[in-house]
């Protein structure tokens, strides 16, 4: 199984929860290592360039003006098959579907406040983690 690292946020809606420290003890306990980590808040412009592969779809406008409503808490995870193990964790986009025992279905309240974000493949995952942080952030030989 290849290591891979892959870009977490835990959105407005976690942060505001008091949720950050159980959704990242889920992902550790899970196995998946913090290689970096920061709190922050996005601007209107950071939220669109982020979800710009978006921009066409209805949801573009309450998805960033959401991602601008507080704080949020992004994170580099790595591990073996880190994107798909980080994406099983969170459970389906929309709570209601998603797997019972996943951070979305337990703790989600709809489908656009569904608590986290995961990139979904590699070139994803790298173009995520650049946007939020510097080669020089990641911490190395952390794995256990």
């Amino acid at each position: 199984m290849a290591i891979e690292r892959t870009l977490s946020i835990v959105k407005p809606d976690g942060v505001k929860a008091g949720l950050t420290g159980e959704i990242l003890k889920r992902f550790e306990s899970a196995g998946l290592v913090i290689a970096a980590l920061r709190m922050t808040r996005l601007t209107m412009q950071e939220a669109q360039a982020f979800y710009d592969v978006h921009q066409e779809r209805p949801f573009f406008e309450s998805l960033t003006k959401f991602m601008c409503s507080g704080p949020i808490v992004v994170s580099v995870l790595e591990g073996g098959d880190a994107i798909r193990r980080n994406r099983e964790l969170m459970g389906a986009t929309d709570p209601a579907q998603a797997d019972s025992g996943t951070i979305r279905r337990e703790y989600a309240s709809n489908i656009e406040h569904n608590i986290v974000h995961g990139s979904d493949a590699p070139e994803t995952a790298s173009r995520e983690i650049g946007f939020f942080f510097t080669e020089s952030d990641l911490v190395r030989g952390v794995r256990r």
